[in-house]
């Protein structure tokens, strides 16, 4: 390309410096949401993996066991009789430690003496003194932890904690601090405490058991390891566990991905736009240009390279803006694992090169992308048309039925994607597919619309058939500004009623399986893992005056040889004498808990979906007497966990299960007690130990309170979008009514008053927001249905009852509106100091 070419195109840039801001900014929205998200999951999943990484160290198996671990004569007869040394005990569970702002500690106990081949806690790499190597293998109730964390709150050698273990209270000491060598073994430390096997034997009630045994071995020891065991053990490879729990949060994170790279797409018809306006604000320079023999391969790349300057300082722009927006969104996507997954501790955000890189050219790619058909038009056009306004809007016309069919087969083959390929990631692209098609119908519905106006608004005289037809006159531009806002306001219709209806279908489940007065479970310190209460709590509380009946629930994870880790609630008849208090898929409730009497199993929603089990197979888990077949017998809607549960009657879980632990006990007061009094009764008995006692109504308040908080960062990308969508509707305002200045002063100049300039430009742009708005209630809809019935479906595998209060539309129909008239604002207040001589002079 010619220098002087460049040259004259940026002198012509710094002109206008706010159309280069425009585009600026609109790249560095998008670029930020798809950054900071990206950053906050790969920071979540990064921390977790530090953290697993830590704890399996340089271990290539696992022996591990059932719901109440291994005895450890196993590893014994394991390192003695069969001669493996290079094998270590472990114990693991959680605690939270009250001097650590009651923050989750994954507890690892471990054999000082077995530890050197598989983790580095104990090399001199992590400048623990011998003091405290002695202290930790002579104290009692001896823990090593961070320095880091030590520093953090204010603890040094030698202090005590409290860690709170199920609904028990145990005192610690710190006998030494781990200095890790690097930053990334600091933070693979982060929320991990050390313990010896004894002490961690006695925190976690596993006086003589083991949670697993690590191996070090070569494939061929593992067989002969594997054909050694007892049939109630199995081996497995290392990682498995970090796998597994690493999957579960992969639609998640996929669904806030799609969710972020919304802002880039509407992004993408601001960036259309603005180069859109910046060719026909040029089109006299281009002209000559053309006339002086410039080519229009040289226009077209001369346009590309402007969008791309503006949208690489946009991207850079971008990324900062979405390392600090990446700081807030680590803390929403850490808390919803939290809340549902498992326990991570992130105490900031990576900044992966490689994220940054894919947000650079992601921002960029768009940028190209969208200005790629404004830049064609430009360079294709003959010198002389170049010159004339009107030719773009004739064209466009006459495009319209080609680009309406091209928009109708991209809606049918995004409805072909989400109705045959059973994928989420296929069905998020079925739905950007669905969405452009749409915004390409929306040129020819934006005429049939201001027709149906012009003869409405008619009533109000002149100013309101020339509002209608100055929208369609310009519709080269008011159309993309329009479609930019219908996407934002559907998206803002389709998770809102998707949030609406998932919420109220939460709260008529909890309203139906919540029946109980009170309930008492001991905190929960990982989403994955069930805590226990002490059985004998359960002939504590059934003792107290004024309970009519109890009724004790076991949550376990056991393992199936075909599905593998499975979460079980195994619960006690009480709840069969309602059926109502379980709605079924399909089914007579009545034969179905007869069945799980005798001894089959019902499966919830989201298991069945996942692991395609339906009513007349079969499951088969490890017990503690070998591998067991439960007949399938009913699936049940459930939505306290997505990857579901296996539920079977209590007296059939412990006759296959030595296990006489329980989770939950949940309390029916007896007619006529008063049921504070009973709280507080239960209160004071259990007074001293850990334990939760919630009404029915706390307890379903909570529940609420953790879903509401799941979709805070949903709400949080939403709102971008729309931020993103109102720049863009000012952006096409301020080039309709910059491009239309000549046009303005004349009518200024023939008799308009500043008022009735103000009235005609309000009416052109509520106008474009009500064709938007009354676009976006359909297209909204459609989308809050695939949402509910589709993406939810393949994503969490439960089923949503859809509920659309007719104030979501209307709300949404007021904010497109409302949006319209604000980005009108501020280019009637420019135009209106413009004196009507200055806007009609030529040159």
């Amino acid at each position: 390309m010619r220098l002087s070419l460049l040259k004259t195109a940026l002198r012509d840039q710094l002109r206008r410096p706010w159309l280069l801001l425009l585009m600026i900014l609109s790249v560095a929205l998008g670029v930020a949401v798809v950054v900071s998200v990206d950053l906050a999951n790969q920071s979540a999943t990064r921390a977790f993996k530090l953290s697993a990484d830590a704890v399996v160290g340089k271990a290539t198996h696992q022996i591990v066991g059932g719901v109440n671990g291994i005895d450890e004569s196993v590893y014994r007869v394991l390192r003695v009789q069969h001669g493996y040394r290079l094998s270590a005990p472990v114990v693991e569970g959680y605690a939270r430690a009250l001097e650590l702002g009651r923050q989750t500690q994954r507890v690892l106990g471990v054999d000082l003496f077995a530890e050197t081949p598989f983790r580095t806690y104990f090399s001199s790499s992590t400048q623990v003194p011998l003091e405290s190597f002695a202290a930790f293998l002579t104290q009692p109730g001896a823990v090593l932890i961070s320095a880091d964390t030590a520093q953090r709150f204010n603890l040094q050698t030698g202090d005590r904690m409290t860690l709170v273990v199920e609904s028990r209270q145990h005192v610690v000491t710190i006998a030494g601090l781990l200095k890790p060598p690097n930053d990334v073994s600091a933070r693979a430390l982060e929320g991990l405490m050390l313990a010896d096997i004894a002490t961690a034997q006695e925190l976690f009630a596993m006086t003589g058991r083991l949670s697993r045994i690590d191996l070090i071995a070569t494939p061929q020891q593992a067989q002969q390891i594997a054909a050694a065991l007892p049939a109630d053990l199995r081996l497995v490879p290392a990682s498995e566990q970090a796998n597994t729990v690493t999957q579960l949060t992969a639609a998640f994170q996929l669904n806030l991905t799609a969710f972020s790279l919304l802002a880039l797409v509407v992004g993408m018809f601001l960036i259309y736009n603005t180069t859109l306006f910046a060719v026909v604000q040029r089109r006299r320079i281009l002209g000559i240009l053309r006339c002086l023999g410039v080519t229009g391969r040289e226009i077209f790349v001369l346009i590309l390279l402007e969008s791309a300057i503006g949208a690489t300082i946009g991207s850079l722009l971008g990324l900062g803006l979405g390392i600090l927006l990446g700081r807030l969104t680590v803390g929403l996507v850490t808390q919803t694992i939290n809340d549902l997954y498992f326990s991570v501790t992130v105490r900031g955000v990576d900044v992966d090169p490689l994220t940054l890189v894919k947000g650079m050219l992601l921002g960029i790619a768009a940028a190209l992308l969208a200005a790629a058909l404004p830049a064609a038009e430009a360079a294709s056009v003959p010198a002389v048309t170049v010159l004339q306004r009107s030719d773009l809007e004739l064209r466009v016309r006459r495009w319209l039925p080609g680009v309406t069919r091209v928009g109708c087969l991209l809606v049918l083959t995004g409805a072909a994607l989400l109705a045959f390929i059973d994928d989420v990631a296929v069905s998020f692209t079925g739905i950007l597919l669905g969405l452009f098609g749409v915004t390409l119908a929306v040129p020819i519905l934006t005429i049939a619309f201001m027709r149906l106006a012009t003869a409405t608004l008619g009533r109000l005289g002149l100013l309101g058939r020339m509002a209608a037809r100055t929208v369609t006159q310009a519709l080269s531009r008011t159309s993309v500004a329009i479609a930019a806002l219908m996407v934002a306001v559907s998206v803002v219709i389709g998770v809102t009623v998707m949030i609406a209806s998932f919420r109220a279908t939460v709260a008529n489940w909890l309203d139906q399986t919540l029946t109980a007065d009170i309930y008492i479970s001991a905190p929960s310190v990982s989403a994955n893992r069930a805590s226990t209460l002490d059985p004998a709590l359960a002939e504590r509380i059934r003792a107290i005056p004024g309970i009519a009946s109890t009724e004790t629930l076991r949550s376990a994870s056991v393992y199936s040889p075909d599905l593998g880790a499975v979460r079980l609630n195994a619960i006690t008849a009480i709840r069969r004498r309602d059926p109502k208090l379980y709605r079924f898929a399909t089914g007579d409730p009545n034969a179905i808990w007869q069945m799980v009497q005798g001894g089959a199993v019902v499966v919830s929603e989201p298991f069945a979906n996942r692991h395609h089990v339906q009513p007349g197979s079969a499951i088969t888990l490890d017990t503690d007497h070998g591998p067991q077949t439960f007949p399938v017998v009913g699936v049940y809607y459930d939505y306290s966990s997505d990857q579901g549960f296996v539920m079977m009657d209590l007296n059939v879980y412990r006759r296959y299960w030595n296990d006489p632990e329980i989770s939950g006990v949940s309390v029916y007061v007896a007619p006529g007690a008063n049921v504070n009094q009973v709280e507080d009764a239960l209160r004071a008995a259990l007074a001293g130990r850990d334990v939760l006692v919630q009404s029915h109504k706390a307890l379903r308040d909570a529940a609420l309170v953790i879903f509401d908080r799941t979709f805070a960062i949903t709400t949080t990308l939403r709102l971008i979008a729309i931020v993103v969508a109102f720049i863009g509707i000012l952006g096409a305002l301020m080039a309709l009514q910059l491009e239309r200045t000549r046009e303005l002063g004349t009518l200024r100049a023939a008799g308009m008053t500043l008022e009735q300039l103000w009235r005609l430009t309000l009416l052109e742009s509520g106008l474009m927001g009500a064709t938007a708005g009354l676009l976006s209630i359909p297209s909204g809809f459609i989308l809050a249905a695939i949402l509910i019935y589709v993406i939810n479906l393949r994503s969490f595998g439960w089923t949503i009852f859809f509920q659309a209060e007719p104030q979501v539309y209307a709300e949404a129909f007021a904010l497109a509106v409302v949006a319209a008239l604000l980005a009108a604002v501020y280019p009637m207040l420019r135009l209106s100091r413009l004196q009507a001589a200055e806007a009609l002079r030529e040159e």
